[in-house]
C-alpha cells in the first residue's frame, strides 16, 4: 500500500495533535486508564431511584458531538455500546483553565478520538440516560475521519457498506457498524458452545501440526512451502484428520481440534483460502451415531445463539431441531436427477453427463462424475438440514466400506440452504484396504486430478498398530457461522477475508 497524501481534515488533526503537545497534553498516555463498567452495564443496572452509579470510570471513542456554549454533548462509544454524555465545562477545569477547556474540546477533540471520562449517572431533562463526566483525559488521538453516517430528508449519506472498503479496513467497520460486532460475538459463541459441548462428553481438545511434509486428510489442492534447515518441502495442512486418528491409534477415546485449514483453490462467497475448520473423532462410533451427535450439537448452537431452533437465513426459515432428514447419495440423484446411477461404469456414467448437460472433463473418474450429477441436480434442493449419505468409494478414500455394499462408503454430509456444512465419516481402519485406497488416489493424480491425495505410509503404518472402530467429522466454522447469523458471504465472518493487493492511486486512475 502507498502512503497517499494527507486530505485538508487530515492535516487539520495532526495540527490538533502539534497544539496538543505544545499546551502539555499527552495524546497518546503510557499509563493504564482505570475502567470499572461498559455502557451495556450503565444501562442494564442504573436505577434512578436508588441513585447508584455515582462513580462510573469508562473509555471509548467519540461518536458524534454537540456543543454548546459552555456544556457539550458526546456519544461515547465502546465494545459492549454506546452513552451519551454530559460535559459542563465549569465542572472539568478548574476556573483559570477555562480557556484550555474552549481550546481541548471544542478545537481539538474530534468524532473518532478515544477518551476516559469519570462521572455519574442520570437522566437528562430530555429523559435520555447519560454520563455526567466530571473527568476528562484523552487516550488516543485519531488522525483520520471515520465515515460517520449522515441522513439528511430521508437519505442516508457516507455510510460505510461498500464491500471491498469493509473486509480491507475492518477496523473501520467494527467502528462505524455496531451489527458487524454482533456477528463476530455470536462467531465465539458458537465456538464455546461446541467446545463446552464435545468437553461435556468428556472429549479432549488436541493441537496438530500445520505444517506437514504429506498434505493428507483431504482431497484438495495444498499450499506448498520450503524448509531451509531441513531442506524439504512442506505443505500448509489442508485438514488435521489424519494426526487426530493417530491420537485414536494412540489410546484416547475422543480428541477434537479447532484448526485452520488451507487450500490453494478458487475464493467465492463460500470459500476462502484459509479457513476455520472443527474435526471431532470418537472411537468404537460408526457414522449413525454421529449423524445423531452432529444433530444434537447444532441444534444445541442455534438454541445458545437465538433461544429457539429455527433460523432465519434470507427469506427462509432453518429448522435446527434434530433430527435430521437422511438420504442416500444414490437415491437424492434418482428423486432429483430422474435417473438411477447405481452400479454405471465410468463410460456410462460420461454419458448421463453428456444427457444432463454436465461439463466434465478426462481427469474425473467414477467418484467424481456421481459428485459432478449430484452438485448440478441436487444440492439446490437441499435447503433444510439433510444427511445425505453413502458415498462412492472413489471420492471417500479414508471411509470405511459400507457394510451391505461394497462400492460404496459409510459417510455422510450434511446439507443446510443447499451448501455442505459438515463431513463425517466411519473411519477406515484396515491398513491394507486404506494402502490401496492411497494407491487409486495415485492412479488419480497421474491422470491429471492434482486434488487427489499423496500416499502417507505412517499412517499406514499406525493403522497396522491397529486402530479402534471410530467415527470422525468436520464442520466448517465459517459457514456455520454464517447460517447463525444470517450472513451472504463469508467474508463477512471473518476478520480478515484474504483479498487482492489494493491498488495504488496511479493503477486507479489507469
Amino acid at each position: 500500500m502507498e502512503i497517499t497524501e494527507l486530505n485538508e481534515q487530515e492535516l487539520i488533526r495532526r495540527e490538533s495533535l502539534k497544539v496538543m503537545r505544545e499546551i502539555g497534553i499527552d495524546p497518546y498516555p503510557a499509563e493504564s486508564y482505570d475502567v470499572n463498567i461498559t455502557t451495556q452495564q450503565i444501562k442494564e443496572d442504573f436505577n434512578p431511584e436508588q441513585n447508584n452509579l455515582q462513580e462510573i470510570s469508562i473509555a471509548g471513542r467519540i461518536m458524534s458531538r454537540r456543543i454548546m456554549g459552555a456544556a457539550s454533548f458526546i456519544v461515547l462509544q465502546d465494545q459492549t455500546g454506546r452513552i451519551q454524555a454530559y460535559i459542563k465545562r465549569d465542572e472539568i477545569c478548574p476556573t483559570e483553565d477555562k480557556k484550555l477547556y474552549n481550546t481541548v474540546f471544542k478545537k481539538l477533540l474530534d468524532i473518532g478520538d478515544i477518551i476516559g471520562i469519570k462521572g455519574y449517572a442520570f437522566i437528562t431533562q430530555a429523559g435520555e440516560l447519560s454520563v455526567h463526566v466530571k473527568e476528562l483525559k484523552v487516550l488516543s488521538k485519531s488522525l483520520k475521519v471515520l465515515p460517520i453516517v449522515k441522513e439528511k430528508e430521508g437519505q442516508v449519506f457516507d455510510a460505510f457498506k461498500d464491500p471491498e472498503q469493509r473486509y480491507r479496513m475492518r477496523y473501520v467497520d467494527l467502528i462505524v457498524n455496531e451489527n458487524v460486532r454482533d456477528v463476530f460475538i455470536k462467531r465465539t459463541k458458537i465456538v464455546n458452545t461446541m467446545r463446552e459441548f464435545f468437553n461435556s462428553h468428556g472429549y479432549l481438545e488436541v493441537e496438530t501440526p500445520i505444517l506437514q511434509p504429506i498434505p493428507g486428510g483431504a482431497t484438495a489442492r495444498p499450499f506448498i512451502t520450503h524448509h531451509n534447515a531441513l531442506d524439504i518441502p512442506l505443505y500448509l495442512r489442508i485438514a488435521n484428520e489424519l494426526y487426530l486418528k493417530r491420537l485414536i491409534v494412540g489410546g484416547f477415546t475422543g480428541v477434537y481440534e479447532f484448526a485452520k485449514d488451507f487450500r490453494n483453490e478458487g475464493m467465492d462467497r463460500t470459500h476462502n483460502p484459509e479457513f476455520t475448520v472443527l474435526e471431532i473423532y470418537v472411537a468404537y462410533k460408526d457414522y449413525f451415531w454421529m449423524m445423531e451427535f452432529v444433530e444434537k450439537m447444532i441444534e444445541k448452537v442455534a438454541i445458545s445463539l437465538h433461544n429457539k431452533t429455527t433460523v432465519t437465513l434470507g427469506d427462509r426459515e432453518i429448522e435446527f431441531k434434530a433430527p435430521y432428514r437422511r438420504l442416500p447419495m444414490l437415491e437424492a440423484i434418482k428423486e432429483y436427477a430422474n435417473v438411477d446411477v447405481a452400479g454405471m461404469n465410468e463410460d456410462q456414467l460420461r454419458e448421463v453427463c453428456k444427457d444432463l448437460n454436465i461439463t466434465i472433463d478426462k481427469t474425473m473418474g467414477v467418484g467424481k462424475l456421481i459428485d459432478a450429477i449430484f452438485g448440478e441436480y441436487c444440492e439446490k434442493h437441499l435447503i433444510q438440514p439433510t444427511f445425505i449419505t453413502d458415498y462412492p468409494v472413489e471420492t471417500s478414500p479414508l471411509t470405511k466400506r459400507h457394510r451391505s455394499n461394497p462400492m460404496l462408503t459409510e459417510r455422510f454430509e450434511l446439507f443446510v440452504n443447499g451448501k455442505e456444512l459438515a463431513n463425517a465419516y466411519s473411519e477406515l481402519n484396515d491398513p491394507i484396504d486404506q494402502l490401496e485406497r492411497f494407491k487409486d488416489q495415485v492412479k488419480l493424480k497421474d491422470k491429471g486430478d492434482d486434488e487427489a491425495m499423496f500416499i502417507d505410509m505412517d499412517f499406514v503404518r499406525a493403522l497396522e498398530y491397529g486402530m479402534p472402530p471410530t467415527s470422525g467429522m468436520g464442520i466448517g466454522i465459517d459457514r456455520l457461522t454464517m447460517f447463525m447469523t444470517n450472513s451472504s458471504s463469508i467474508q463477512d465472518v471473518l476478520f480478515f477475508p484474504q483479498m487482492r493487493p489494493e491498488k495504488t492511486s496511479t493503477e486507479k486512475d489507469q
